[in-house]
């Protein structure tokens, strides 16, 4: 691994190390004194906000975790040649990534840091490498810890979570819209009962420790949860919360019963809090959030009204508008910030493709106030202008994915589009 020093450098390396890691320095982990561009890095913030690029044109940015030092360990995603891990750190203090280092092979979408090691996301297995605080790359071969996780179709991106109690809660997406008979063809029933919810759409627990666990080992923990790439445990209540990927295609599917217009608002990205048990209603059902409940899914003999079975089904803290693909959750825990963000939730929206006649919209970043463990009625955006003019999945310029924090309190984010990491801190007031 060769390790570049001194003037910025867009470069990602591998081998083994030619200087030792005292030389390199840690990156400092006070936002104090760190730059404001005028620009705020393109984003649109609150006031009192700032945004810096801490590295550009990484590949594609999945997820992202902040070690204790301050490092950016970032989730490479299939097409990022090769793939793995992505290290960057700030030597210099500006905000900025000056050294890189790449390690691993191979597409994944999340990373964790959890008992001293580095867990790594990939779309079937689960790889553990043991991690120490400052390094750049594992000091052995990675562990297996699952192996065998569904994959097959769409939604293959998995995320982890961990519960403080030795376990690992893995989303596992579901392989189609609606589990109907003939996929996305107009007036195909659903398949009653929905097969594909004994092996996806659901949170998986898995042992955090043991090696060598395959699916089978695995307990369902929650279903009827369509993808919900966007999965965090909040340490303030001690329990898991995610942002799900509501179904498409209304209109499309059930010209006789939707317009396109109702198919731009309808259905909800759903932010739910998950207990063990829980079912969440998917295929079967989706959420209203103008009539402010779940109804019948069409493929399941509904009309946009009728609730039938979703009666029973959990429901939602908020309802966000449709399409806008959450991908990232973070619950914030530092100082940095002011006190109205304590405890809350900052969720990153990926972007819509299907919300014609409506302009495409999402690719931001959103925050939900929390008071002890009630999330707050209303939401807010806190980061915008990712996508620049286009808001379209082929025009943005960049795409938001995963949220992280920093030991001083700031929020990184990422971006699969342009390849892009931010970093967002709080200047409007000496701390």
């Amino acid at each position: 691994m060769k390790v570049m020093t001194g003037p910025k450098v867009d470069v990602r390396l591998t081998g083994l190390s030619l200087l030792p890691l005292s030389l390199l320095g840690a990156a400092p982990v006070s936002a104090q004194g760190l730059a404001c561009p005028e620009d705020a890095a393109g984003l649109t913030l609150p006031d009192g906000f700032c945004g810096v690029v801490v590295a550009d044109s990484v590949g594609r940015a999945r997820h992202v975790v902040v070690s204790p030092g301050g490092d950016v360990i970032v989730a490479l995603a299939d097409g990022s040649e090769p793939g793995g891990v992505l290290v960057l750190r700030d030597t210099t203090g500006d905000g900025v990534a000056d050294v890189r280092v790449q390690f691993g092979v191979g597409g994944g979408n999340d990373v964790e840091l959890h008992g001293g090691a580095l867990y790594f996301a990939r779309n079937e297995t689960i790889l553990r490498y043991a991690w120490t605080d400052g390094q750049f790359e594992p000091t052995g071969p990675a562990d297996t810890i699952v192996r065998g996780l569904p994959a097959a179709s769409s939604h293959r991106a998995k995320s982890l979570a961990f519960d403080g109690r030795g376990g690992m809660l893995v989303n596992i997406g579901s392989p189609s819209n609606a589990c109907q008979v003939e996929s996305r063809i107009p007036r195909s029933p659903g398949r009653d009962p929905c097969d594909e919810l004994e092996t996806r759409a659901g949170i998986w627990r898995f042992s955090a420790d043991r090696v060598g666990q395959t699916f089978a080992d695995g307990e369902r923990f929650a279903t009827g949860l369509r993808h919900t790439v966007a999965l965090a445990w909040r340490p303030h209540d001690d329990r898991l919360y995610g942002v799900v990927h509501g179904r498409d295609q209304l209109s499309t599917l059930w010209p006789d019963l939707f317009d396109p217009a109702a198919n731009a608002e309808l259905p909800a990205e759903e932010f739910v809090r998950i207990e063990a048990g829980d079912d969440f209603g998917w295929p079967y059902c989706y959420y209203d959030p103008i009539q402010e409940r779940k109804v019948l899914a069409p493929e399941y003999g509904g009309d946009g009204s009728l609730e039938g079975r979703c009666a029973e089904k959990t429901p939602p803290l908020i309802g966000f508008p449709a399409h806008w693909a959450p991908n990232g959750l973070h619950f914030y825990q530092g100082t940095q910030f002011p006190a109205e963000y304590a405890g809350g939730a900052f969720i990153a929206f990926h972007g819509s493709w299907n919300r014609a006649p409506l302009p495409q919209a999402g690719y931001l970043v959103a925050f939900v106030p929390f008071a002890g463990d009630r999330a707050g009625d209303e939401w807010a955006v806190f980061a915008d202008g990712f996508a620049g003019e286009d808001k379209s999945p082929r025009g943005a310029a960049h795409r938001p994915v995963g949220i992280a924090e920093g030991p001083d309190g700031s929020l990184y984010v990422t971006d699969d589009r342009g390849g892009r990491v931010y970093r967002i801190h709080y200047a409007g007031r000496a701390r």
